[in-house]
């Protein structure tokens, strides 16, 4: 296109010709996208004709020598020319008419530094980052100027938790990540090239360097315990145990060296607004006011460390926590056992708090519950409203006052 883009759309790709040129094919969609975009594709050395392919298309092509992972995107997000950015995976693109919502959020929210969409699979279910105010990468319009502030995807990452590392930066900075309910990207989870085995190794390596960096203290400590045992659960599922300690070994060495040269610590707003310690917790002390005494947290999240911490500081007894998938014979998380969904709802408790602050998960979890149990379930992280923006307003006043 001829002029100043308004949006530029980024994408990186690995030896997956016909799975990008049809991701491409989707985006020329009427409606998809504005007039003035452009498009940025990233090939990671591609040896199957991608490149020759993406010179016969009106894109951005940037050609690397080597293999940079899903950071490669990186390449692409410092060469944008546009204020807005659409930043995708090479199978995945948003619905008709999201892309001018997203620019209109943007306007709205001056401090607004991203904006995640909700994510479509092809088997009808939905996903959304683990955490709240962390976007996902296969669908998310960023500000450009934040990003030139801030830094953007960090290259030594490859793939796995750059996501988590980017938005903690971009919060660090003052800046708002938010997920809109009114956003929509379908992503198709190509099976071309996906290394389930090299995922597993990325996955706990780069989540312990995200602790390193941007967690402190007790917090560290704790999420550092709980990831390495999360990630070495999912691995024995899967059959992934030695990509899993290859990960780890890496992980351990690489936040050593992050935790003494590359600190940047969340400030107290940004992690209680990720973590949200002190809100579960009051909301914990106001069920034990209300008379209860015996609950099951429902769901092993990513972030039931702040459940369980929340629900002994208010002096309710966590008699199980309920999760098919974690489940096993003997299992426990801190004290706790892991139990099936079915045997837990034999147990004698007073409610159901669902311990998962990844909002889509949340809400499947609460809705089946509800099916089967009179007992209240309590969810606390469901589906974000459009404008929920309170992190961004906070960040904004921080911003003002120094």
């Amino acid at each position: 296109m001829n002029g100043a883009p308004s949006l530029s759309v980024v994408l990186a790709t690995h030896n997956r010709r016909d799975v990008v040129l049809a991701t491409l094919n989707r985006l020329r969609v009427p409606g998809v996208l504005p007039a003035a975009h452009e498009i940025i594709v990233v090939d990671n050395a591609s040896a199957d004709g991608t490149a020759a392919a993406l010179a016969r298309h009106d894109v951005r092509a940037i050609l690397l020598r080597r293999n940079r992972g899903a950071c490669a995107r990186e390449y692409g997000l410092r060469s944008a020319r546009a204020p807005l950015i659409l930043m995708l995976d090479d199978d995945s693109f948003p619905r008709p008419g999201c892309v001018e919502r997203m620019a209109e959020h943007f306007t709205r929210h001056p401090r607004l530094a991203a904006a995640s969409f909700l994510a479509h699979l092809p088997d009808g279910s939905q996903e959304c980052s683990a955490l709240p105010h962390v976007f996902i990468g296969c669908g998310v319009g960023l500000r450009t100027a934040a990003l030139r502030a801030c830094g953007g995807l960090d290259l030594s990452f490859f793939m796995a938790a750059e996501e988590y590392d980017l938005s903690f930066k971009l919060l660090a900075g003052g800046w708002g990540v938010e997920t809109f309910d009114d956003l929509h990207v379908e992503h198709l989870k190509s099976p071309a090239g996906r290394r389930s085995d090299r995922i597993a190794c990325y996955d706990i390596r780069n989540n312990l360097r995200v602790v390193a960096r941007y967690l402190g203290g007790e917090h560290a400590a704790a999420y550092r315990h709980d990831w390495m045992l999360r990630y070495r659960w999912l691995a024995e599922r899967h059959g992934h145990e030695t990509a899993n300690a290859r990960g780890e070994r890496a992980g351990r060495f690489r936040a050593l060296i992050d935790s003494c040269t590359r600190q940047r610590r969340l400030p107290p707003w940004a992690l209680e607004g990720v973590f949200g310690w002190s809100a579960i917790e009051r909301r914990l002390r106001a069920l034990a006011e209300s008379g209860a005494r015996r609950i099951v947290l429902a769901d092993w999240g990513k972030n039931v460390y702040a459940f369980v911490r929340g629900a002994r500081a208010a002096g309710l007894e966590i008699c199980a926590i309920a999760d098919d998938r974690f489940a096993a014979p003997g299992r426990c998380y801190r004290g706790l056992p892991i139990v099936q969904v079915d045997e837990a709802l034999g147990l004698a408790v007073h409610a159901w708090v669902v311990s998962n602050t990844s909002f889509v998960h949340a809400d499947v979890t609460a809705a089946a519950l509800r099916a089967r149990t009179p007992l209240p379930v309590l969810n606390w992280y469901g589906l974000a409203r459009s404008d929920s923006l309170s992190a961004v307003r906070r960040s904004a006043a921080l911003h003002a006052h120094g």
